[in-house]
C-alpha cells in the first residue's frame, strides 16, 4: 500500500465566479501609461521597442475581460485528467493521459516560463494515440513546474532543476513508469537535459528545443548559419534579458506587481510572447488569444508570479558544466528561438545524438506558434530514440 504522502489523487481546477468577476473589475478599473514614444502607423517589430505596445494591450485587456472564457480551459483540463501528488513535501499537480495502445511508451513534458501546462494541452491526444497507425504512441505527463499553475509553491529554498528533475522520477514512478521519454524547452528543457544526464537508468531518451552545451566552446569550425545563431543568442544575453536578472535576483519584488496586477502580468508575459515568436509584428499572427490568455489566467488565479519567478534565482547557473548526455537524444532548433546551439557544441554534452532538425519557420514556443509541425517532430524525434534503444 502506498502511503498517503505518495499517494495519487485526481484534481479538478474550478475557479469561483467571484475569482473571475475580480479579475474583470480589476481590469475594467485598470490604470494606463501614456502611449509608447516609437509609435509606428505601419506594421513591424519596431512597434515594440519600448515593450508592448498600448494600443495592443488595450485591445487584449478588452477581449480578456469580455469575450474570453475560462471554463473553457479548465473544462479541457479535466478532459485530459488531472491530478496531484506530494513529492519531498510539495504537492505536485500533473496532467496524465493514458494511450489506448498496447505498445505506448511513457513520456513527460516539461514546460518553463512564462510558459504552462497551456503549452501542451492541444498535442496531448495525438500524442496518446495518433491518427497514423505507424507513428509511436505515448502515456502523456505534463506537471507544473514547482510554483507554477496548480503545484504548490515552495517555502524553502532548494527547488532548482536538478532537483525537480528527481522529482519527476519520483513521479513516473509512481505512474507506473519505471522508464520513459522527456521533452522540453525553455526551463523544460534544463530539466530535461538533467533528467537525460543524470538518470539514464530511468530515462530512455531525450527530445528538446533547448540544447546547452558546456562553457568555453570556441566558434572554430561552426557554419555561417550557426555563427549567426551564436551572435543572435548573446545578443539576447546581453541585450535583452534583464527580465531574468530582476526574477534571478529581486523575484519577491517583481512578484507583488504580478500578483496584484492582472494588466501588469498581461504586459509582462505578453512581452516575451512577441519579442520570442517567429513573427514580424503581432505575436498572433502565429499564436492564438485565447491559449495566451489561458496561460496568463492561470498565473493570475493561481497567484504564481513570484513563486514562479524564483525559478530563475534557484536555477540560473546551476547546469552542471560537466553534465554529459549518454542516452539517445533529439534536438530541433527553431530559427527564431532565443538561444540557439551549433551542433557541433550540442555534441559535448549530447553524446548520441539520433535525430537533429532545424526547421525552417518557428521560435520559443513551437507547441503554440507551429502545432502541427511540432507535434510530428516531436513523434519522430521519440521514434529514433525508441529505435535506438532497441
Amino acid at each position: 500500500m502506498p502511503s498517503p504522502s505518495s499517494a495519487v489523487q485526481a484534481f479538478e481546477a474550478r475557479a469561483t465566479d467571484a475569482e473571475l468577476d475580480d479579475l474583470r473589475t480589476r481590469l475594467a478599473a485598470a490604470r494606463l501609461p501614456e502611449p509608447e514614444t516609437v509609435r509606428r502607423d505601419a506594421p513591424g517589430p519596431s512597434r515594440w521597442d519600448q515593450g508592448v505596445p498600448l494600443a495592443d494591450l488595450v485591445d487584449l485587456v478588452n477581449y480578456w475581460r469580455t469575450d474570453y472564457d475560462w471554463r473553457s480551459f479548465e473544462a479541457r483540463l479535466h478532459q485530459i485528467g488531472q491530478f496531484r501528488t506530494t513529492i519531498d513535501d510539495l504537492g505536485i499537480h500533473f496532467l496524465h493521459r493514458r494511450s489506448a495502445r498496447a505498445d505506448a511508451t511513457p513520456l513527460v513534458l516539461t514546460h518553463g516560463w512564462p510558459g504552462s501546462i497551456a503549452e501542451f494541452i492541444d498535442g496531448v491526444d495525438e500524442l496518446a494515440d495518433p491518427k497514423d497507425a505507424g507513428a509511436p504512441a505515448f502515456h502523456v505527463v505534463v506537471p507544473s513546474l514547482p510554483g507554477f499553475g496548480y503545484s504548490d509553491k515552495p517555502t524553502t529554498t532548494g527547488w532548482g532543476t536538478e532537483k525537480i528533475a528527481a522529482a519527476w522520477v519520483e513521479l513516473m514512478g509512481r505512474l507506473g513508469y519505471t522508464k520513459f521519454v522527456a521533452h522540453g524547452g525553455d526551463w523544460g528543457g534544463v530539466v530535461t537535459t538533467t533528467l537525460g544526464g543524470r538518470f539514464p537508468e530511468h530515462v530512455l531518451g531525450i527530445h528538446t528545443t533547448l540544447a546547452q552545451p558546456p562553457p568555453g566552446l570556441t566558434t572554430d569550425g561552426l557554419t555561417t548559419v550557426e555563427r549567426k545563431w551564436v551572435e543572435e543568442t548573446r545578443d539576447f544575453t546581453h541585450n535583452r534579458s534583464a527580465y531574468a536578472k530582476q526574477q534571478a535576483t529581486r523575484p519577491q519584488t517583481v512578484g507583488y506587481a504580478l500578483v496584484d496586477s492582472p494588466v501588469g502580468l498581461l504586459a509582462w508575459i505578453l512581452d516575451k510572447f512577441a519579442e520570442w515568436t517567429d513573427t514580424e509584428d503581432s505575436p498572433f499572427e502565429t499564436l492564438s488569444r485565447d491559449r495566451v490568455l489561458d496561460d496568463v489566467t492561470l498565473y493570475w488565479l493561481t497567484r504564481t508570479g513570484a513563486s514562479s519567478a524564483r525559478i530563475y534565482t534557484e536555477s540560473l547557473a546551476l547546469l552542471d558544466p560537466e553534465l554529459r548526455v549518454d542516452v539517445p537524444a533529439a534536438i530541433t532548433i527553431y530559427p527564431r528561438d532565443i538561444e540557439k546551439c551549433p551542433r557541433l557544441w550540442a555534441e559535448q554534452r549530447y553524446r548520441q545524438i539520433v535525430r537533429w532538425r532545424s526547421p525552417a519557420s518557428g521560435g520559443h514556443f513551437p507547441s503554440l506558434e507551429v502545432p502541427g509541425y511540432f507535434v510530428k517532430d516531436l513523434q519522430a524525434g521519440l521514434a529514433a530514440i525508441l529505435a535506438a534503444n532497441r
